[in-house]
C-alpha cells in the first residue's frame, strides 16, 4: 500500500459511495496492482485480484482486467519482470507517466509535479511515492481506488488523452497490459476515441510552449489546453 491515511476530512461520509463509484475504485486498484513492477506480492495476490474482478458488471472494464490477470497467472515471474521491463522501463512509447504525453521534458516538471502532490495531500492521505514521479500510473489508480474516490477519478479524465494514447501503443504492440488500460478508460465519461486522431481531437489547441529535445512528431506533444489540464511533464 503506496497510501495511508492522516486525516479524513470533516465533510466526507466515506459510507456515501454509490454502486458505479464502488465498480470504478475496485477498478482502480486492481489496475494499480496490474501497472506496478510485477514481483512475488502481485504474484500472491492475482486469485483475489482475480475474485474482486469477477465481481465487477459484465463489460469492458471486467474483460479488460480478466484477460490480463489470466495471463499473469499462466506467466512466470521471471518472464512478467522481463516483459514489463522491455514494455515500460525500456521505451518511451508506452510511459506510464501521465504528463509525460502532454508536456514532455520542459522545465514546468517541477511546478506540475508539486500540482500533483499537493492534490495528494489535500486528499487527507499520505503519499509514499516509493521512488516514482507522482504522476505515475499506479500512483495515480490507488490515489482514485483509495484516497479521494472522487478527485482521483477527476484526476485521471484530465489526463484521459494520456490514458488513451497508451491504450493505443500497447494494442500497437500486442500487449496484455492493453487490457488493463481499456479497463480504467471503462470507468471514465464518455466512450473511448476510435483512433489517435480523435485523441488529438478531445485534446484542447495549444501544445506546450516550450519543448526541449523533443521532434515536433513527438506523440506528447499532444495539443492540450494549459489551462484545463494545469499539472504535467516527468521526463
Amino acid at each position: 500500500m503506496r497510501l495511508r491515511q492522516a486525516r479524513r476530512p470533516a465533510d466526507r461520509d466515506a459510507t456515501a459511495v454509490d454502486s458505479d463509484r464502488g465498480a470504478a475504485r475496485v477498478v482502480h486498484q486492481v489496475a494499480s496492482w496490474c501497472l506496478a513492477y510485477p514481483d512475488a506480492e502481485l504474484v500472491e495476490r492475482l486469485p483475489l485480484l482475480a475474485d474482486a474482478v469477477d465481481e465487477l458488471p459484465p463489460g469492458r472494464a471486467r474483460e479488460g482486467l480478466r484477460a490480463f490477470l489470466d495471463h499473469a497467472s499462466a506467466t512466470p515471474l521471471d518472464e512478467l519482470e522481463r516483459t514489463y521491463v522491455h514494455v515500460f522501463d525500456l521505451s518511451r512509447h508506452q510511459s506510464l507517466y501521465l504528463s509525460y504525453w502532454t508536456d514532455g521534458d520542459t522545465r514546468r516538471r517541477g511546478e506540475v509535479l508539486a500540482a500533483f502532490k499537493e492534490r495528494y495531500r489535500a486528499s487527507g492521505f499520505l503519499v509514499d511515492t516509493r521512488g516514482e514521479l507522482p504522476d505515475h500510473l499506479p500512483l495515480v489508480l490507488e490515489y482514485a481506488a483509495v484516497a479521494d474516490p472522487v478527485d482521483g477519478p477527476a484526476l485521471l479524465q484530465e489526463y484521459r488523452p494520456s490514458l488513451e494514447l497508451i491504450r493505443f501503443a500497447l494494442l500497437e504492440q500486442g500487449s496484455p497490459y492493453a487490457g488493463v488500460l481499456e479497463a480504467v478508460c471503462a470507468t471514465l465519461p464518455g466512450a473511448s476515441p476510435a483512433d489517435k486522431a480523435a485523441v488529438h481531437a478531445m485534446a484542447a489547441a495549444g501544445p506546450p510552449r516550450e519543448t526541449v529535445g523533443l521532434d515536433p512528431t513527438d506523440p506528447r506533444l499532444l495539443p492540450l489546453n494549459e489551462t484545463a489540464h494545469p499539472v504535467g511533464g516527468p521526463s
